[in-house]
């Protein structure tokens, strides 16, 4: 009854329309901060790749491949507590060449925490919009992560608004928050008045110090997307990691509440099929 009431609001805004993201890991572990949701971070003993920032060839091939499953955003993250003088730069290049091929394609990037002027050179270069998540409450922050505030993350998301990117700033859940948590995190997103709102899911991911942390319901998930598409109506609500394992057999109701997803794999861990995705889209009534 909830996803059938709500589903209204999504359909009143965006119709049928599913909006498709594809994820390029830029850079992956080396990460000096301690948030214990993430394979990357200090002290993780997952198995996961590490490697410095790809050239412009990988970012061009990146370009390609969200093309062809039809993806209309492609997302540039990279690890770290926030990007040097020198990986702006290189992030710059990267988009640029990007660009220089495909004008029309909408590029995200995720570097964490910016520093004055930073964020004008990426949107010079042609990056359309920054993702920072606050990931949960202000109460609940320093739960999971000691080496920077939730204070910290506010603060990325304005300086990237101010300074011409749009902002992407979500949440994560599934980490032991509590119902006050989750609205908290809503709320503070609302202030902040992102245009695009990632909804993650815990992956417990193991070597992690969440590995055996697994309290999602695909109920609770569904209940989750339903307050954030109420509390913003008309933007774009994305369903992002953890939707194969939390919703499993329920995420085409999901669609009846986001109106985009991550197509293809995460950061470290797999997703559903490019080919999965788009049946469940079709078969869902989407385009």
């Amino acid at each position: 009854e909830i996803v059938s009431a709500v589903g209204q609001v999504r359909k009143k805004f965006f119709g049928n329309r599913i909006k498709m993201n594809f994820l390029l890991n830029i850079q992956s572990g080396l990460c000096p901060e301690d948030c214990n949701y993430c394979s990357q971070a200090r002290g993780s003993k997952a198995p996961i790749p590490k490697y410095s920032m790809v050239g412009e060839s990988t970012f061009c091939d990146a370009a390609i491949m969200a093309r062809d499953v039809g993806a209309t955003r492609l997302c540039l993250v990279a690890s770290g507590r926030g990007p040097s003088d020198r990986e702006v730069t290189q992030v710059v290049q990267g988009v640029e060449a990007v660009k220089k091929k495909d004008p029309n394609l909408e590029i995200c990037a995720c570097l964490g925490l910016l520093k004055e002027g930073q964020a004008e050179q990426l949107y010079e270069a042609g990056v359309f919009a920054y993702n920072h998540n606050l990931n949960t409450s202000e109460n609940f922050y320093g739960d999971i992560c000691s080496t920077h505030t939730f204070a910290d993350r506010k603060e990325t998301v304005t300086l990237a608004k101010d300074e011409g990117l749009s902002p992407c700033s979500g949440a994560l859940f599934g980490m032991g928050e509590t119902i006050d948590d989750i609205l908290d995190v809503c709320y503070s997103l609302r202030a902040l008045n992102p245009d695009s709102v990632p909804i993650n899911f815990l992956i417990p991911i193991t070597g992690t110090p969440l590995a055996k942390l697994n309290e999602l319901t695909p109920q609770k998930c569904l209940r989750i997307l339903s307050a954030f598409r109420l509390m913003f109506p008309d933007r774009e609500v994305r369903i992002a990691g953890g939707r194969e394992v939390h919703l499993r057999t329920m995420q085409p109701l999901g669609l009846h509440l986001a109106n985009s997803i991550f197509i293809g794999d995460y950061l470290t861990t797999k997703g559903q099929s490019v080919g999965a995705d788009l049946e469940m889209i079709r078969d869902a009534g989407f385009e």
